[in-house]
């Protein structure tokens, strides 16, 4: 893991090497016109490696997507939930370096009137800081990244949604047809410089952002929702992603990059019985596209957990690296819109959204799902179904089409709904084990709980005075009142 900090440096070789995104040189002093090209790739390649390999890694082991080979020791902090004050620092450093970057884009664009500029890079910064907020809870926000503190403030993370809330309905209400100065184009390595898909992303995030708050405060969650629905704002429907990567050192996924390049080896990662259970149970075709042997008879997978039981035989989990790296998907975003329309508009377009959702993931694979969701087919929508069975229908699909790079978001909403289902006091070694089901690590140094949240490295608390303090990984961030 201590080479991730390379790989996102690596990253910006993927981009021309014409001196406008020459990374050495100070943006303060570059002539205008060149600091949003030279600044905006270092922002995205940041906020795309630090998500894409540090956190990445974590959400699959605490989405149960994979769990720590028998014979390897790389991640056994992650899988027994013993991720401590010093473990994994540089992922909180790697995305507040790019937060520095994208703040210089967001002030030097407001100053000078350029609201393509002001949209982009509000949206990176909500999008950065909701994942750090739902894994840490309380962070810097309003007064992070600013020269003049050195040691800024922390809002809780109510205060962090209320800001980012507000930050992004300001940034997606300025008038895009008046922005000033220069254009996005192939410094944006995500939409090269497509602002209605940019529009999309920021409409997409804000509804996330509401649902975010559906158990915690239900009144706000739906007003918001409505709001934004109401007010015809189009969601994404085409990934949001980086996806200029190449099968080279330091040029690849960062997924891949850190976990079988860097490291040299491809015996970290094995099935964990979670994911493979369940894709086995459903017949769904693609497990065989997320580990090696998936769904033969030679396929196995381990339970949560239990690296020490010297099995033989694990299905590797299949990494690639040229796979793009998410901000949002496309499938994401259908199965956010699905949500919302089951919660507050009676159902009205949720199995749309939703058979959108599940066929946009499958496409990836080159696969269709089309007798999963056909009627009695294990996918399909439960129109007829309460609420609660659709929720989980909604978050179940999400889960499986988080494999593998955004697990942390798949981890996130299991916190925030409740499924897939957790069990405390069923193995995975028990008839009784229902396929798909949470179950906590073997080697849990927790005891029969889950990791809530990844706890505050101890490089911030002993920098910076305002940090709060140390709370337990168990603990639950402000909006998890499950």
């Amino acid at each position: 893991m201590k080479k991730i900090a390379t790989l996102i440096t690596a990253l910006f070789l993927l981009v021309s090497c014409d001196e406008t995104f020459d990374i050495n040189r100070d943006p303060d002093v570059l002539p205008p016109g060149q600091a949003y090209s030279t600044i905006l790739p270092s922002g995205i390649a940041g906020v795309i490696g630090a998500e894409g390999s540090y956190y990445a890694i974590i959400g699959g082991f605490w989405s149960q997507f994979w769990t720590q080979n028998t014979t390897s020791n790389q991640y056994k902090d992650i899988d027994q939930y013993s991720i401590g004050t010093n473990d994994y620092q540089a992922g909180w450093g790697a995305m507040y370096d790019a937060l520095n970057d994208i703040k210089v884009i967001k002030a030097k664009a407001l100053a000078e009137g350029n609201t393509k500029y002001y949209l982009i890079a509000t949206i990176l910064e909500v999008q950065a800081s909701q994942v750090l907020t739902d894994l840490y809870d309380d962070i810097p926000y309003a007064e992070s990244n600013n020269p003049l503190i050195l040691q800024p403030k922390f809002n809780t993370g109510k205060e962090a949604y209320d800001l980012m809330i507000a930050d992004l309905k300001l940034a997606l209400s300025k008038n895009l047809s008046t922005s000033v100065g220069d254009t996005p184009a192939k410094d944006d390595f995500i939409f090269n410089g497509d602002m209605t898909k940019w529009t999309k992303l920021g409409n997409s995030l804000l509804l996330k952002l509401h649902l975010r708050l559906t158990e915690v405060n239900p009144t706000l969650a739906e007003s918001g929702v409505r709001a934004l629905i109401n007010s015809g704002a189009q969601f994404l429907d085409v990934d949001a992603s980086m996806h200029n990567f190449e099968d080279a050192d330091s040029k690849s996924n960062p997924l891949f990059e850190s976990d079988r390049r860097q490291l040299n080896t491809t015996l970290n990662l094995k099935a964990s019985t979670t994911m493979y259970s369940y894709l086995t149970q459903k017949a769904d075709p693609r497990i065989a596209k997320y580990y090696e042997d998936g769904g033969t008879p030679a396929g196995k997978a381990n339970n949560q957990g239990d690296f020490l039981n010297n099995a033989t035989g694990l299905s590797t989990v299949i990494l690639a690296p040229t796979t793009p790296a998410y901000l949002m998907s496309a499938e994401e975003s259908y199965f956010l819109q699905a949500e919302a329309l089951a919660r507050y508009y009676g159902g009205t377009g949720a199995k749309s959204a939703y058979d959108l959702g599940v066929a946009a993931n499958f496409k990836k694979y080159a696969l269709t799902p089309n007798s999963l969701l056909a009627a009695g087919g294990a996918y399909e929508y439960p129109t007829a179904g309460t609420l609660s069975t659709q929720i989980e229908a909604i978050i179940t699909q999400k889960w499986i089409a988080s494999f593998p790079g955004n697990g942390y978001e798949s981890f996130i909403e299991q916190n925030r709904t409740g499924f897939p289902v957790a069990s405390t006091t069923i193995p995975q070694t028990s008839e009784l084990y229902v396929p798909g089901h949470f179950a906590v690590s073997v080697r849990s140094v927790i005891g029969k709980n889950f990791p809530k949240r990844i706890v505050l490295p101890n490089t911030v608390k002993s920098r910076n005075p305002n940090a709060p303090a140390l709370k337990a990984i168990t603990l639950p961030v402000w909006w998890d009142v499950n």
